[in-house]
């Protein structure tokens, strides 16, 4: 097992990575002992791993909360139920949250802990690469809503992750995929060594070999980590983590959360965010080359859906981003140095949508 720790003073918690940790029950002990436990989970997970985790767990009240799969759920109407369902139970405020699932699931269980009664101890177990590498960890929870992504929600950081690898083994190739282009964004922003790593490993993690996952999960959750750690709340630094996002909201929100997966739509925004730094006369055309290929290597979409640049610029204009009336974007400035800017010529934007939405 692997440890790394998101160091924030008095809320400082353990992300705790390797191949069958969610056994012990030591482990589960240390967070859970004594108090009533809340499960959420979904009908695709449950059935998988609920019983696993309820053997580690001793002698706890176990409340648990199914939900249906898929982003089109992650709603205030669901939370809403499982707020019925903790109320039903009188679940007191010393309970924790147990979100066993991949970003959905995350996101909402987050949601729900950070305001049953002004807020629970979460516990993060993700399901999904990309939950692995990025949703589970920093604290972000939110729900969705009809005129974009992740726009109710709040800060609620974990008192640990537990990044159990072995749950990967489980996990459909299309979300395997899916969460490689999260771990392609830390080598984009920071990391160009990384970034050779990953060109030069993408096979090794398309086949699901142990020591390539295991490597390319501890080096995103190092970088998530120390980011998370110097800016909490996103004031500045970690916004860089939004790399391909606002375009990707984009996707999702005009596809109705149904027809691409999150990182999916991340994976082409990213595409849309390097040509566009291309277009600025910022970043080098070799760059957005590697990318392309990287991304069509790790079975991922480069062409967004043809939904038309004026309506993805209006998605895009409601997005949580949006400072001053100017959507604020992450761009690159070079392979490993990603910018946060609001500062470029509308036309460049506008051009990059054309291209990409039609």
């Amino acid at each position: 097992m692997h440890t790394l720790t998101v160091a924030l003073g008095e809320r400082s918690y353990p992300i705790l990575i390797g191949p069958g940790i969610l056994r012990s029950r030591e482990l589960l002990a240390t967070h859970v002992a004594g108090r009533d436990a809340v499960l959420i989970s979904n009908t695709v997970v449950a059935p998988l791993y609920a019983e696993l985790l309820k053997q580690g767990l001793q002698g706890q009240r176990v409340v648990e909360v199914i939900l249906p799969d898929g982003e089109q759920h992650k709603t205030l109407s669901t939370a809403s139920r499982v707020f019925d369902v903790l109320v039903a139970n009188r679940v007191g405020r010393d309970a924790v949250v147990l979100a066993l699932g991949g970003g959905v699931i995350g996101d909402l269980a987050g949601f729900v802990a950070a305001c049953y009664q002004r807020g629970v101890d979460l516990i993060q177990i993700p399901t999904t690469l990309l939950a692995h590498v990025d949703s589970s960890v920093g604290g972000k929870t939110a729900v969705n809503h009809p005129g974009g992504k992740n726009m109710i929600g709040a800060f609620h950081q974990p008192r640990a992750v537990i990044a159990d690898t072995d749950l990967l083994e489980s996990l459909p190739d299309r979300e395997l995929r899916a969460g490689l282009a999260e771990v392609i964004k830390y080598g984009l922003i920071c990391d160009p060594a990384f970034f050779d790593w990953i060109e030069a490993n993408v096979d090794a993690l398309l086949a699901r070999s142990p020591d390539a996952l295991s490597a390319a999960i501890f080096r995103s959750c190092q970088i998530k980590a120390q980011i998370v750690a110097r800016d909490e709340r996103e004031h500045g630094e970690r916004a860089l983590l939004n790399l391909g996002h606002t375009f990707g909201h984009a996707i999702e929100s005009a596809t109705g959360y149904v027809d691409w997966q999150h990182g999916e739509a991340v994976g082409t925004g990213m595409l849309m965010a390097a040509e566009m730094s291309q277009r600025l006369g910022n970043l080098d055309a070799s760059v957005v080359t590697r990318l392309r290929a990287l991304l069509q290597r790790a079975g991922l979409p480069v062409d967004a859906p043809r939904i038309g640049a004026a309506r993805a610029f209006d998605y895009m204009r409601v997005d949580k981003k949006v400072h001053a009336g100017r959507v604020r974007l992450v761009l690159l400035a070079g392979l490993g140095r990603a910018v946060v800017t609001s500062d470029y010529p509308e036309a460049a934007l506008r051009d990059t949508l054309a291209a990409h939405f039609g």
